[in-house]
């Protein structure tokens, strides 16, 4: 159990991986932020389609197709709620902060809950697979952690809250990890429906928000350079997943 924790505590800390970088007041131009975007919208859109549909498929069995109809409520529901959200700004103060920070802090906090039932799994069937997994989740979550951190910024929050936000939102891992431990064989049935909603969210977030972002600023300075990080995102989650299978 003891064990159990400390890597779900490490998994939360993980979220400050960027933290050496966001503090940087040099590296936080217009054009870097650009960059970092076009980063994030294919590391979102890579753990979706690479990383969490496939888990969640092989976590429904014998009926891995019923799961695209949870990713299509996870689009649905997060679209549903950035309507909310841009209503709720126009009708009160935070003007310059974007819907996009809250659907991301909503969504990670789902993902960190799905990595804490996932490493309380792997404690169950032996302590040498739960330090595998522990290493396994945290190389995976330090592009996502870095990527969620520049949407956030470019959201509109300062790099102080940016910080506190995300390790707020990655809490969650020791919550499902605790759950999980206690409520194991009821935890797990869930865990489709979950991946699928989470993936849902990414491929909304990259492809409603993040990637017109991109086409706004390359219609300002006609930059095709922006795509690059984009494609490297794309491959970095691709060679982890590969790599960690």
């Amino acid at each position: 159990m003891l064990l159990l924790i400390a890597a779900s505590l490490l998994i939360s800390l993980i979220s400050f991986a960027g933290a050496v970088l966001f503090f940087s007041k040099k590296s936080l131009t217009a054009g870097f932020m650009a960059y970092l975007v076009s980063f994030s919208a294919g590391v979102m859109l890579a753990a979706a389609f690479l990383d969490l549909l496939p888990e969640a498929m092989e976590a429904a069995g014998e009926n891995p197709a019923g799961v695209l109809p949870l990713v299509l409520v996870g689009v649905v529901f997060f679209f549903f709620l950035e309507r909310f959200l841009l209503w709720f700004h126009h009708h009160h103060s935070e003007h310059n902060i974007h819907p996009t920070t809250h659907l991301i802090l909503v969504g990670d906090g789902f993902h960190n809950f799905i990595d804490g039932v996932a490493l309380a799994a792997a404690f169950a069937v032996s302590i040498e697979l739960g330090l595998v997994t522990t290493l396994a989740i945290a190389a995976h979550e330090i592009p996502q952690e870095l990527a969620d951190l520049s949407v956030l910024i470019h959201g509109g929050l300062s790099r102080q809250k940016a910080l506190w936000y995300n390790f707020v939102s990655g809490l969650p891992a020791l919550l499902g990890a605790v759950l999980a431990y206690f409520f194991f064989s009821r935890l797990t049935g869930a865990l489709p429906p979950l991946l699928a909603f989470t993936a849902g969210m990414f491929i909304y977030i990259a492809c409603a928000d993040l990637i017109p972002d991109l086409h706004t600023e390359f219609k300002k300075e006609k930059r095709w350079i922006y795509s690059v990080p984009f494609l490297l995102g794309i491959a970095l989650i691709g060679l982890l997943v590969n790599w960690l299978e």
